[in-house]
């Protein structure tokens, strides 16, 4: 025992030795970093060169840090900035002065199966940094690029926490099939769609999580992705770890939510007046005395929260990088009983073996919720909007009525009034209606590297896309009047998903220099994909009571199950050659071959071929010398790409299917089956030709940027389901029939105004597109509508309104035209053609919702330890068709209607702009409810602090931020950036009450360790 004491208390005087010598060695040096122009730089990474050890400069530009030695060497580097190394020696003060880079050489976008020095694209390809993606609190990445990038519209189909949106790159490229781009997030392939009320699967990936975001948008970009890139791709690179000192960073925020506006309605005693004159009875003997009424909008919106919490973990060594973030996002609904909850969890972690091998992982892991509320009804005001959709409910729910039993509980209007409002619905009713699915998803992406000879690369790759999703739905019977509860009362739902997509990817690359002028890349690409899923299906209906809701469906009287399972393969082979002269002129080819499971017999294959090229004439020796001009690029395209996205698995097989309904045989049911689908061997690949002409211009070291771009897209073999005549057997097929052509120019700019002690940036992008529809189905159609007043036409851009004329109110004493349901204090229309009848020909273009031109502008200013940024986009030129507003002027009784009814016509009214009451009555849809949908919006304005400097944590920044603070438009409705048919390429920009966009008021902290 006394030996090892001995032995201890040596081991003990050995170690606090070691350590005071160490910390002899140790010492402190600070300094000051600045840039050529003497301004100070905050946020410098200073680093201990080999070790873990490092800070970053303060809001003067200066650090402090303490090194081990003399012969360490400290390390500083910025972006935009040209890396130093500077030894430290005997020194405790070292002050540095970074030069700028200033044609940026060495700058980096990541490009398909790759990356390219910025100098080198000769493609439109564009980026988006993390700090502009999350500048405004959004669930969906794809939300944080509206308004960022030229060329790309995105609209927020709806409001809701986890609402899904529309992308569209250079504009609508298809029909029937989808017109959103490709997503790729560490090179997992994934793709959005879905209806209005869907949850949008970029959702499940949490944008804090992204470093940058790369929107391919010409085809000599996008051709390395062949069969899937017509549209469009969009790159997602994540933060992965960085060797130096290890950071940990907490990012939050939380705020509130309100609606930016309701709709002005009837109130109680003006409703009751309105009753009185469309039953001509006396139901409200008294209309005066009712005053307001119940304020049913107040009742289904509320102030909602929202919060986002984020820790972070980044670091590694020169042979290990890792980086870990998990992260908590919540948002409650401005519609009651909404909202969207999200966690979720990523690793990145690379590892190199030796000077040859290296291999890494990213896995991103999430769990999402979404509760949604009925909304977005498609029927063309009618009983819907006001039965199926909340908001509609809360728009037309009659004044005079009452929300609540004396118990508490929900008054269905069935029960109240007489019975006289059976055909509209309680809103609150509505809200009580589950609807939520919860969504797990993992992205995974493993990876080897080997360097097989100089210059020489093999990187093998295998991906993973798992997702399952469970949706519940359950309508309880305490909602339906109790005169009206039967066998049926009481519905609900399980529906079970499962979906499986795995992509392997093995890709060569060769890099060489020839003669020190010539650079040489060449990359081949093997990759397979295959997708499978699966769904079941239970429902039923007729509950004994609402005590289990859904879960226990076998207590309903009527049940139907359905299953189904689908697999698709996709085998692609791509080559690459980039080839550069002098860092002047640089030329690129690309080649694709794409096979796929889901197409006919005859074409299972597809060829994208695409080449471009540039011509730096900064390196002409004619501009050289040209001080104020620090780069000219002249770019130029061609190539062909693909769009699989348009046609489910089996379209190109006969199919056959469930009948639908039982055949009863000898008292037995049997369940019919019968063919639903005629085999077509020649179903293709849809294609699309673009052309890109493109100009990148850099002035004065970089303080001002202009990138210009003009294209040129035909869409060929567009899929169209063709109608076939009733004596074929068959309803349709769907074959490669239509056309479709896009063009436009991009314009997009960055300004570096002020350097100094102030600096002061803006950013500011313009889109024109002008689309037209070459081909429907061959010829056989001209023109057709799609709905009672969209239409497609031959000549003629996506969804134009065709419509009639309003031309006022028919007065006392006019003639009023036959032909349609005219009446006096009805509405009137024009009779275009003259002919005294008004007919269909009297119809005629009203309203285009595609938009003249659409934009975004950006500034942020920074004074020392404040940054105050703001956002605006907005489109113009556009029209809506204002579904809702149509129903809710149409005095047919029972429903309550917008305010401008109030003076409607009558013999001692006679205005000219509002029909008079009359039960059953309808208005002819005219242009009357085609509005401008033009609008400039606030996105968001944020103004931040960053505290001085505190020992032991590297920076605290505080922020306040509102969002959607104002938008300046004309148009009645909710909100302007609407489409109740989501992602739709033929109907598009119809409002029928979607769910609107919150404005918030948050406040956030940033801490780094």
């Amino acid at each position: 025992m006394e030996k090892i004491i001995r032995f201890m208390g040596c081991l003990w005087l050995l170690i606090a030795c070691t350590v005071a010598t160490a910390l002899a060695q140790n010492r402190l040096v600070n300094g000051q970093v600045t840039g050529p122009d003497g301004i100070a730089l905050p946020g410098v990474n200073v680093v201990v060169k080999g070790t873990q050890q490092g800070t970053t400069t303060n809001a003067d530009g200066r650090y402090s840090l303490s090194v081990p030695g003399p012969n360490s060497t400290l390390a500083f580097s910025y972006i935009g900035y040209q890396p130093q190394d500077v030894p430290i020696g005997n020194r405790s003060s070292i002050d540095v002065i970074l030069q700028t880079d200033d044609r940026s050489l060495s700058e980096v976008v990541v490009v398909g199966y790759g990356t390219q020095r910025k100098i080198e694209t000769t493609g439109s390809i564009a980026s988006v940094k993390s700090a502009d993606l999350v500048q405004t609190p959004v669930s969906n990445v794809a939300q944080g690029l509206q308004a960022r990038v030229s060329g790309v519209q995105i609209s927020q189909n709806s409001g809701a926490p986890g609402g899904n949106i529309s992308v569209r790159i250079r504009g609508t490229n298809s029909i029937n099939g989808t017109s959103e781009p490709l997503y790729i997030v560490d090179g997992i392939q994934i793709s959005n769609g879905g209806g209005i009320t869907d949850v949008s699967p970029l959702s499940t990936i949490n944008p804090s999580d992204i470093e940058s975001v790369e929107v391919l948008k010409d085809a000599s970009a996008t051709a390395i992705y062949g069969s899937r890139a017509a549209n469009g791709v969009v790159l997602i690179t994540t933060k992965r770890g960085r060797a130096g000192v290890t950071r940990v960073t907490y990012d939050g925020y939380y705020g509130t939510q309100q609606v930016a506006k309701t709709l002005p309605v009837l109130n109680a005693a003006e409703f009751a007046q309105l009753e009185n004159e469309v039953f001509k009875n006396n139901f409200y003997p008294n209309p005066g005395s009712l005053g307001e009424g119940v304020n049913w909008q107040n009742l289904v919106f509320q102030s909602a929260p929202i919060q986002n919490h984020q820790l972070s973990i980044n670091g590694g060594s020169e042979k290990t990088q890792l980086a870990v973030s998990g992260n908590y996002f919540s948002q409650d609904g401005i519609v009651i009983n909404s909202g969207f909850r999200r966690y979720s969890m990523r690793v990145n972690l690379d590892h190199r073996i030796s000077e040859r091998v290296k291999m890494g992982a990213s896995i991103l892991g999430s769990y999402s919720q979404s509760k949604n509320v009925p909304y977005g009804a498609t029927s063309l005001g009618d009983g819907d909007v006001v039965t199926s959709s909340i908001l509609g409910a809360a728009v037309g729910a009659p004044p005079t009525l009452r929300a609540y039993r004396d118990d508490g509980s929900i008054f269905p209007f069935g029960e109240q009034g007489n019975g006289q409002y059976r055909e509209v619905a309680n809103p609150l009713g509505l809200a009580s209606i589950t609807n939520q699915i919860g969504i797990r998803r993992t992205l995974a992406n493993f990876y080897g590297e080997a360097s097989l000879i100089k210059g020489l690369t093999y990187r093998a790759s295998f991906n993973v896309d798992l997702q399952s999703s469970l949706r519940d739905t359950y309508s309880p019977r305490s909602i339906i009047s109790r005169n009206d509860l039967n066998d049926n009362s009481g519905s609900g739902s399980k529906v079970n998903a499962n979906s499986t997509v795995l992509l392997h990817e093995s890709i060569l690359t060769y890099v060489a220099t020839l003669a020190s002028q010539h650079s040489l890349k060449f990359t081949g690409v093997f990759a397979t994909q295959n997708n499978l899923s699966n769904s079941n299906t239970i429902n039923a209906t007729g509950f004994p009571n609402d005590a289990t809701r859904n879960e226990a469906l076998q207590l309903a009287l009527a049940r139907t199950v359905s299953s189904g399972r689908s697999k698709e393969r996709l085998d692609s082979y791509l080559g690459r050659v980039n080839y550069g002269y002098k860092d002047k002129y640089f030329v690129d080819l690309t080649a694709r071959a794409d096979g796929s499971s889901k197409f006919g017999a005859n074409h299972k294959y597809g060829f994208f071929p695409a080449v471009s090229a540039a011509w730096r004439l900064i390196e002409e020796p004619f501009l050289k010398n040209v001080s104020w001009l620090t780069d000219l690029k002249l770019r130029a395209s061609w190539g062909i790409t693909g769009n699989a996205g348009g046609i489910n698995p089996y379209q190109s097989l006969a199919t056959v299917a469930s009948s639908g309904s039982d055949y009863q045989f000898n008292h037995v049911y049997l369940t019919g089956i019968n063919p639903s689908g005629i085999a077509n061997p020649d179903l293709r690949w849809e294609k699309s030709a673009q052309t890109n002409i493109g100009l990148d211009v850099s002035l004065f070291n970089n303080r001002l940027s202009l990138v210009v771009d003009v294209y040129d897209k035909n869409t060929r073999d567009l899929l169209y389901i063709k109608t076939l005549p009733l004596s074929s057997g068959y309803g349709s097929i769907t074959g490669n029939f239509a056309g479709l052509q896009n063009r436009g120019v991009e314009v997009a700019t960055n300004a570096r105004i002020l350097q100094g002690a102030l600096r002061w940036d803006v950013s500011a992008n313009a889109t024109v597109n002008r689309n037209k529809i070459l081909d429907l189905d061959g010829g056989t159609t001209r023109e057709r509508f799609v709905t009672t007043y969209s239409i497609l036409g031959v000549g003629q851009p996506l969804g134009l309104f065709k419509t009639y004329v309003f031309d006022g109110i028919n007065q006392t004493g006019e003639t009023i035209l036959p032909g349609y349901d005219g009446r006096l204090g009805g509405h009137k229309v024009k009779d275009l053609n003259g002919d005294g009848t008004i007919t269909a020909a009297d119809q005629t273009i009203t309203g285009n919702p595609n938009p003249s031109f659409i934009f975004g502008f950006s500034t942020n200013l920074a004074y020392r330890n404040f940054d105050l940024g703001a956002f605006l986009s907005g489109t113009q030129g556009n029209d809506i068709f204002n579904q809702a507003r149509f129903a809710f002027e149409t005095p047919l009784g029972q429903r309550n209607l917008l305010k401008g009814v109030a003076n409607r016509w009558s013999p001692t009214n006679p205005n000219n702009e509002f029909a008079s009451a009359a039960q059953g009555s309808r208005l002819p849809v005219s242009d009357r409810f085609v509005e401008d949908g033009s609008y400039i919006r606030c996105k968001n304005i944020t103004l931040g602090y960053t505290l001085p400097r505190v020992k032991g944590i590297e920076r605290i920044r505080i922020y306040g931020s509102a969002n959607n603070l104002f938008t300046l438009t004309s148009y009645t409705g909710f909100d302007p950036e609407v489409n109740t048919y989501a992602g739709s390429n033929t109907v598009i920009g119809v409002d029928n009450l979607v769910y609107p966009p919150a404005r918030s008021f948050l406040g956030g902290l940033q801490v780094t360790f």
